[in-house]
């Protein structure tokens, strides 16, 4: 490898050119040669979109044009590093003056200069999430509205309608509407009145939230004509990656700045547009050109990461959508085995197989590292979450909180474990903790008397006799009542106590204490669901708890390498990552593609974007799973219909794995599959005994 000093001039040294027909692909090359105007780079999956972008900054650098004149907006702080990094080592000098970041990171430089024709001091203070409910707190302390009242809205629920109203340049009642059904429309005006007070607030202590970087960014262009012209006469190339992820106020800062040159080169793939509930809005890609007259679209469709028989299925997935740019992705590399579709009975026999596919793959000298499981909604891995637990196989969950360690579960759950064992101290103070009035001082105070007890019978009898204010004792009136409730189930006592649980008031907590109640409150019911499985209450606690707190440690004659683990993920925090090995779950209706969209049909296209995300992540294997059985509180053992998404591919792209487990579920051995029905065999299997390799039954139709 060659070593250099890089050059701190501005610009790279006369004799030093790139070679750019040798670096890039005839679409790249295009895009990075003839970039001038408005333009559109539509970059599929794995189509080397930032190495496009990085030729380009390094290729208008080498033609003379000064670096303070670009400007290279990226989504993270990570893109933006990379991107600069790359442009440094290409060009081997340092572009002193290049722009380059977040949107939220330019704006706080631009706002720094011209704070003041805002009414701002360039020295305001920038408020982080936990500031900005903190100050939210005491607007409505000064509104005289109690947001500590239980059926009131808490902060950060407040926090986020604002967030959302600003992003997406919505009014309050119209993301109502949309985002926020669940909550009660006379909370409209109420809200329309925070945010104006909070506005007032910021102001009146010189500080800005996260979104103010980006509204007060807009009004600046909007509302002052000379600063508008500075800034768009100094910015004579902009430069957007991930354009497809872009919110309405994002869209309009750059078709301000982009107003005296014109020279605007946005990239992105309209195909992965998976942020609405973000508010990004997939509009802004595919408006562009109606926006941006004589925008000239380049289309990179060379796919460097997937193989071809993984292309084959994307490109005839995403084919399905009406609201998209035409193209189709073709792989560079050689061919490879197909796709495997793989039915199963059930989500434990899906998590069984995947384990033992992983051990596989494992055995066969690849790394835990290059594996993932992809899902659509986070309840999707409960059953999967246990079994790697149980067969020792160490894992990651990518972006967020394993599914049993998460807040609305080990709530509910809390409950469970008090009913199971009175004397569960920090169970108690967890749920007294839940309901109004009761704050550490008084839980302490109430476990005091409840700890002297030996049944549960007794300790919620004497909850209502304790002296306590007006409001505490009606709480721990609704604490008896409930567990009196608990006490008297008897049929499927567990998943019977999750319903009961969540309609004690429980629902009305997460909608007004969680932005995202919608998809906690799902998950709950499908933890009631899951819990149907099992008929000793210690038995799910036990198999919760070890979930909770297991963490990949080194077991004993397990063969892991160093700091090996594979990844869990939802599809949307997968988006950008690639792995050797993918599998996706959990592909039934109602399901993925999400019941949401029965009810919002126009929803079904961003659903069948998320699904091309996720088997675009896969390089060599792709893998995906159904399970044909699932079991309900409300209907009982259910036939599930297969994915949309997979019903509407060609039988030709994939493999078929069939997966029969007789003892798993006597009453399914007469089944067989409507939609899979190629009379082929199915392979059974010793429940006792674990998967072997190759006896997984793989049809192959076609040659």
């Amino acid at each position: 490898m060659k070593q250099y000093q890089l050059n701190k001039e501005t610009f790279c040294p006369a004799n030093f050119k790139i070679d750019y027909q040798a670096e890039l692909n005839k679409e790249q090359l295009d895009a990075v040669l003839h970039g001038d105007g408005p333009c559109l780079v539509l970059a599929g999956a794995g189509s080397g979109k930032t190495r496009t972008l990085v030729y380009r900054v390094a290729y208008l650098i080498e033609k003379g044009v000064d670096p303070k004149n670009i400007l290279l907006v990226t989504f993270t702080n990570k893109a933006s590093r990379e991107m600069l990094n790359r442009v440094e080592v290409l060009l081997k000098c340092q572009p002193k003056g290049l722009w380059g970041g977040t949107f939220h990171h330019i704006g706080n430089a631009l706002l720094r200069r011209y704070a003041k024709n805002l009414g701002y001091d360039s020295k305001f203070n920038i408020l982080d999430s936990e500031d900005s409910k903190t100050m939210l707190k005491s607007v409505m302390g000064e509104m005289g509205l109690n947001f500590k009242e239980k059926y009131f809205p808490k902060p950060d629920v407040i926090r986020g309608v604002i967030s959302f109203c600003a992003n997406s340049q919505k009014s309050v009642r119209e993301v109502f509407a949309t985002k926020y059904r669940y909550l009660d429309e006379q909370l409209i005006p109420i809200i329309d009145s925070i945010a104006t007070e909070y506005a007032k607030k910021k102001k009146d202590s010189n500080t800005m939230d996260f979104d103010d970087l980006l509204t007060n960014w807009l009004k600046l262009l909007l509302e002052h004509p000379d600063v508008k012209h500075k800034l768009a006469s100094q910015f004579k190339y902009i430069l957007v990656d991930e354009y497809q992820d872009t919110n309405k106020i994002q869209s309009e800062i750059i078709y301000e700045l982009s107003s005296a040159h014109n020279n605007v080169l946005v990239v992105g793939d309209d195909c992965q547009s998976i942020y609405s509930f973000r508010a990004a809005d997939i509009n802004n890609i595919l408006s562009f050109p109606e926006r941006m007259p004589g925008t000239k679209i380049y289309k990179l469709e060379t796919n460097y990461r997937s193989s071809p028989e993984i292309l084959a299925l994307a490109n005839k997935c995403i084919g399905n959508n009406l609201n998209q740019y035409q193209k189709a992705l073709h792989s560079s590399r050689d061919k490879m085995a197909r796709p495997a579709l793989v039915s199963v009975q059930d989500d434990k026999q899906q998590a069984e197989f995947v384990c033992q596919r992983i051990l596989e793959l494992q055995e066969e000298g690849g790394s835990l590292n290059d594996v993932a499981i992809l899902f659509r909604s986070s309840f999707q891995v409960m059953e999967m979450e246990l079994a790697l637990n149980k067969k020792s196989i160490p894992y990651q969950m990518r972006g967020g909180i394993r599914f049993f360690e998460q807040a609305h579960i080990k709530d509910v759950v809390a409950y469970l474990k008090v009913y199971n064992n009175l004397h569960d101290e920090l169970s108690w103070k967890r749920i007294l903790l839940l309901y109004d009035g009761i704050g550490m001082a008084n839980a302490s105070k109430i476990w005091q008397d409840i700890s002297q007890v030996s049944d549960i019978k007794r300790a919620i009898n004497i909850l209502p006799n304790l002296t306590f204010s007006e409001k505490v004792s009606r709480s721990l009136e609704k604490i008896k009542d409930l567990f009196e409730i608990l006490i008297k189930q008897e049929k499927d006592f567990i998943a019977t106590a999750i319903r009961q649980i969540i309609k004690a008031d429980y629902d009305v907590y997460i909608k007004n204490n969680f932005d995202n109640a919608k998809d906690r409150l799902e998950d709950l019911m499908q933890l009631s669901n899951f819990a149907l499985s099992y008929s000793k209450l210690e038995d799910f606690l036990a198999d919760v708890s070890l979930s909770e707190g297991f963490r990949g440690e080194q077991i004993e004659g397990y063969k892991e390498g160093p700091d090996e683990s594979i990844v869990l993920s939802t599809i949307h925090q997968a988006k950008g990552l690639e792995w050797k090995h993918v599998f996706v779950i959990g592909l039934v209706e109602g399901q993925f593609p999400h019941y949401k969209v029965y009810d919002h049909p126009e929803e079904l296209e961003e659903e069948r974007r998320l699904f091309y995300v996720a088997v675009t992540r896969a390089k060599d294997e792709l893998y995906l799973t159904y399970p044909i059985f699932s079991f309900s509180f409300t209907t009982g053992q259910n036939i599930n219909k297969r994915s949309t998404f997979v019903s509407e591919l060609d039988d030709s792209l994939f493999e078929v794995w069939q997966v029969n487990k007789d003892n798993n579920n006597d009453d399914n051995d007469n089944f067989e599959d409507d939609d899979n029905d190629d009379g082929e065999d199915t392979i059974d299997y010793d429940s006792d005994q674990p998967f072997k390799k190759h006896e997984f039954l793989r049809t192959i139709k076609y040659d």
